[in-house]
C-alpha cells in the first residue's frame, strides 16, 4: 500500500481498515458465539424453582427417616465384572433397593441400578451395572420402610480400587428441621 497523503481518499488511508478489521472481528466473534449459546442450552437451569425448593424439603424428610433407622451402606462395584455389591446396615430390609449414581454435569452419564436383596445374607443386595464408572458422582440410595421412602445421598469420588460408604457424613441441612 503506498502512503497515503492528506487529499487522498478514505480507504487509501491504514487507520480506517484497522478499525473496520477489529469491528468485523467483533460481530464475528459475537454471532459466533450467540449461535454456540442457542445450540448448545444449559440442562442444568431449573426454570421451576419453587418446585426444586419444596422437593429439597421432601428429600430432607427422606435422609431423616434414613437417619431414624440408622441406616449405613458399603458399596463395592466390581469394573471387571460390573456386580454392584450393597450392604447395608440398620433397621430397615427391603426386598430391593434403586441404587442412582448421577453425574454432576453430564446427564447421559447418569445410570441407575436395581439391587436386589440377597437370600443367603441378610442385609447383602447384588445388582448389575452395565458399563464401567470412574469420577465424581452423586450416589442416592433408595430404599422403602412401611409405607415410607428414605434415602442415603452423598457425594462420592468413584474408582475402581475403592468402596463407596453411604450414611458417614453428617446431614446437611437438617439442623434446622430437627428442632
Amino acid at each position: 500500500m503506498p502512503a497515503a497523503t492528506a487529499a487522498s481518499p478514505w480507504y487509501k488511508h491504514l487507520w480506517p481498515w484497522i478499525l473496520i478489521g477489529i469491528m468485523a472481528c467483533s460481530v464475528t466473534l459475537t454471532l459466533s458465539m450467540v449461535t454456540i449459546a442457542v445450540n448448545n442450552p444449559d440442562n442444568l437451569v431449573n426454570d421451576n424453582y419453587y418446585e426444586a425448593g419444596k422437593g429439597i424439603n421432601r428429600s430432607l424428610d427422606r435422609e431423616l427417616l434414613a437417619q431414624g433407622l440408622k441406616l449405613h451402606a458399603k458399596v463395592h462395584l466390581d469394573e471387571v465384572t460390573g456386580e454392584v455389591d450393597l450392604r447395608l446396615t440398620g433397621d430397615s430390609r427391603p426386598s430391593s433397593l434403586e441404587l442412582n449414581l448421577i453425574s454432576p454435569t453430564q446427564p447421559d452419564k447418569d445410570r441407575k441400578v436395581t439391587l436386589s436383596r440377597s437370600d443367603s445374607e441378610p442385609g447383602r443386595y447384588i445388582g448389575q451395572l452395565a458399563d464401567k464408572l470412574e469420577g465424581r458422582r452423586f450416589v442416592e440410595l433408595l430404599g422403602v420402610e412401611g409405607d415410607k421412602t428414605w434415602r442415603l445421598f452423598e457425594e462420592e469420588q468413584i474408582s475402581h480400587d475403592k468402596d463407596l460408604k453411604l450414611g458417614d457424613e453428617p446431614l446437611q441441612g437438617a439442623e434446622s428441621q430437627g428442632k
